[in-house]
């Protein structure tokens, strides 16, 4: 067995896996870098968006926390937080509801035309978000919905649905069935079979479909600019008009909180996977 170690086809395995642990490492290094980054250059006790020269130094009187106090102080920001927050919330509530029942009939081998189906469901991804909220702001306009929290809700909900329907898919195409036929011949109607069997079952894809759903919503910007007027204002709303107008800290300060909700996320997400699996 020891000798099987030095053959030249276990010497080209190790060296294509270095090759590739490499090529990952330096992908995720120039991906990373400029991210983390952000997290000292938050901390500049200066208004300046470079590293100065104290900092460098490591000196402590050229670190501090005002830029972070600028922002919770900050009525704007509080309130750009806010609006996130709400209509994220309600824009993933529709898109899991409606994306989850979505999922269902598509899994169903009953369902004519899934391809087509599932092709006009998943468009969004495809169309430019500047189309669809152009199309957006004429049609809730014409119908006396524009910039209200309403319009922005549903168009956030119809840009996320597309990641609830593909999760929940992909989480029905392993689910088996028999459950569902053994709760119907025990008399369960299908509404008691789905509650009670098949949603505890794929609840994790719903459940990182919903989390897709949030991340889509709270980071969407095109459809705020069309529909959203200065009550709805979000966190990237309000991220576009600081870099335009006045371009500080504090912008870094808030991209390090959104980053460190992404990592959160996506920590989450793998959890649901695994538990899931």
């Amino acid at each position: 067995s020891i000798a099987m170690l030095d053959t030249p086809a276990n010497f080209t395995d190790r060296f294509w896996r270095f090759c590739l642990a490499a090529s990952c490492v330096v992908v995720l290094t120039f991906m990373m870098a400029p991210l983390l980054a952000m997290i000292p250059l938050s901390l500049n006790s200066q208004p300046y968006l470079t590293f100065t020269e104290g900092m460098l130094r490591l000196d402590a009187d050229a670190y501090s926390l005002r830029w972070y106090r600028n922002v919770l102080e900050n009525e704007q920001w509080l309130r750009a937080f806010g609006n996130s927050l709400f209509i994220g919330l309600c824009s993933t509530a529709i898109a899991t509801s409606l994306g989850t029942l979505a999922a269902l009939g598509l899994a169903s081998p009953a369902m004519p035309a899934r391809e087509q189906v599932t092709g006009f469901l998943i468009s969004p991804f495809v169309i430019p978000a500047v189309i669809s909220a152009t199309g957006m702001l004429f049609f809730y306009a014409k119908i006396g919905l524009g910039q209200t929290y309403l319009s922005v809700i549903l168009a956030h909900a119809v840009l996320s649905a597309p990641f609830v329907v593909i999760t929940v898919t992909a989480t029905l195409s392993g689910f088996n069935y028999n459950y569902m036929r053994a709760a119907a011949s025990l008399g369960a109607s299908p509404l008691v079979a789905f509650r009670d069997v098949q949603l505890p079952l794929i609840a994790p894809g719903v459940a990182s479909g919903a989390l897709f759903a949030f991340a889509t919503s709270f980071d969407e910007i095109i459809a705020v600019l069309y529909l959203g007027a200065l009550e709805q204002r979000t966190v990237p709303r309000e991220m576009w008009s600081g870099i335009r107008e006045q371009f500080n800290p504090e912008i870094l300060v808030v991209s390090t909180f959104l980053m460190m909700s992404a990592l959160l996320l996506f920590g989450t997400v793998e959890w649901l996977r695994r538990k899931g699996a």
